[in-house]
């Protein structure tokens, strides 16, 4: 029989392995992001990925590592630090995928993604990093950026949107601006993900032959394909002229996506030297009662249907 001090301890284990559950089904819908496929491209997938991590391993890692990115949102928080993180890589190499598991768990008042469309025609006028500059973080913020002011070393050259003139003004102004960020307190992180060419051709068919996926790819993304070898210059170009001290590069390998979203966020938790910070105890206050008060009753058309 459970003693009353036991049973608080046994309540809490309960709702721990509750909440456990919950949280590997919520990973496993963004998981079933793969599910949608012809039975054919799922078993080459699998053919091509014979050492995919387990499952249950990786859901443990993942969550792991999610309580730690909650420690270092709140250090972030707490002591007004200001981060950039820059995900830059192939089409379909998987940055969008570790943002979504880096953000799952977090504040997205401390934590925000910007994804930039591509630029207006007053844009194109602006001096080229002005329309980065506005989602730059305040003290006690994380942005992290889904492609970035690296537009114009990839996709703008290799595409043809800018010319070479503008590249080469560009790869003189970019290790100064990012220094100048550095200076003003912004932590600037860079990750490439890197995929194989075979991995990427994998990946395309298979947003091809899933209907949930489609909207993933653009007449550009396909263009990626022609011109894989531009983009691998382009790649080389850029990390040579653009890796400076103050803001390195990182290169994540790509092709197991799950290890790739491990190994990117344990790294990104080591650049940190986060640690525990105060927090004020949180009572949840008595419920005040009115016995006054009668609840009244709504019409039925303003609820949603209960379908399921």
């Amino acid at each position: 029989m459970t003693s009353p001090s036991e049973a608080p301890s046994q309540l809490a284990l309960d709702w721990l392995e509750a909440e456990l559950a919950e949280t590997f089904d919520e990973e496993y819908e963004l998981e079933l992001e793969d599910a949608q496929l012809s039975l054919e491209i799922s078993r080459i997938y699998k053919e091509k990925h014979p050492n995919a991590i387990d499952r249950h391993v990786y859901f443990h890692s993942l969550i792991r590592l999610q309580s730690e990115l909650i420690k270092l949102q709140d250090w972030v928080s707490y002591h007004k630090k200001k981060v950039v993180v820059l995900f830059e890589g192939r089409d379909s190499a998987g940055k969008g995928g570790v943002i979504k598991r880096i953000t799952q768990r977090l504040n997205p008042r401390v934590v925000r993604v910007v994804a930039l469309p591509a630029p207006s025609d007053r844009e194109k006028t602006q001096w080229y990093f002005q329309r980065y500059v506005p989602h730059l973080p305040a003290g006690g913020e994380i942005v992290l950026f889904d492609r970035s002011w690296y537009n114009r070393a990839g996709v703008e050259r290799v595409m043809g949107f800018a010319d070479e003139d503008q590249v080469e003004q560009f790869f003189n102004d970019v290790p100064e601006f990012e220094r100048m960020l550095v200076r003003s307190g912004i932590t600037v992180i860079k990750y490439w993900f890197s995929i194989t060419d075979e991995e990427q051709q994998m990946r395309f068919l298979m947003r091809i032959h899933d209907p949930m996926k489609q909207w993933k790819l653009s007449p550009m993304d396909l263009q990626s394909r022609v011109r894989w070898e531009g983009y691998t210059k382009a790649k080389e170009e850029m990390m040579a002229r653009t890796n400076i001290a103050e803001a390195p590069w990182y290169i994540v390998e790509g092709n197991d996506k799950k290890r790739a979203r491990l190994n990117c966020i344990d790294h990104l938790l080591s650049q940190f030297p986060y640690e525990p910070v105060p927090h004020e105890e949180v009572h949840l206050p008595d419920r005040v009662f009115n016995p006054e008060y009668e609840r009244a009753v709504l019409p039925p058309e303003l609820y949603v249907p209960a379908k399921y």
